[in-house]
């Protein structure tokens, strides 16, 4: 076993959960190597700083997703279709264990200006506008403003059925069971194809 290596799991792992209840400004590194069993040595060593902790912390949750997401593009071909793009999209989120991470994506998109700083534009950017190209291809005449809200409607699809994956059975009554992901991802994906193929907007331009 490799103690260092074991001593910045465990630092990530402290980070994200007091990160996700607590806050970032509200978390201290104190407070981290408390809890980790760690000192403020190894948090340097390993991380440099705490905005290094927090950013690894953030890639090592969303690195893994922008990969999944663009294999599932590549493994479609050339020319994906619409539902092909759309579960390239959703399933490496739908598919993965919510409650891990439930607390730690509260907490970022709880903060529209960290989200964008930290998260958009250091590890979203570039798969998003690979998406964008998808879509524009397998929808050419759909104007961009169009495209782009769709796109943003998607995301609120996608985190809101995440982020409120234990609550749903109790609103509904126990008929929107979120334990079938494959199920989960096929309606998802059905109703966000669908509004990409509404009509466009009167007010796209």
């Amino acid at each position: 076993m490799n103690p260092r290596g074991d001593t910045k799991n465990r630092i990530l792992d402290t980070a994200e959960k007091l990160f996700g209840l607590n806050g970032f400004e509200a978390t201290s590194l104190r407070d981290i190597t408390t809890e980790a069993d760690a000192n403020l040595a190894s948090v340097n060593y390993h991380f440099q700083s705490k905005d290094s902790l927090i950013d690894a912390v953030i890639a090592r949750r969303i690195e893994p997703v922008n990969l999944k997401r663009i294999e599932m593009l590549e493994a479609a071909g050339p020319q994906p279709t619409l539902e092909q793009i759309l579960r390239a999209f959703l399933a490496p989120v739908m598919e993965m264990q919510m409650a891990a991470v439930v607390p730690l994506v509260g907490r970022i998109l709880s903060n529209p200006d960290l989200f964008v700083d930290r998260v958009f534009h250091k590890h979203l950017a570039p798969v998003s506008q690979r998406f964008v190209e998808e879509l524009s291809r397998a929808l050419p005449d759909l104007p961009r403003p169009d495209l782009l809200w769709r796109l943003h409607f998607t995301v609120g699809v996608m985190t809101h059925t995440m982020l409120w994956g234990r609550i749903i059975p109790k609103v509904t009554g126990g008929i929107c069971d979120l334990s079938d992901r494959t199920a989960l991802l096929d309606r998802a994906v059905k109703f966000v194809a669908a509004g990409f193929r509404s009509p466009a907007s009167n007010e796209s331009n």
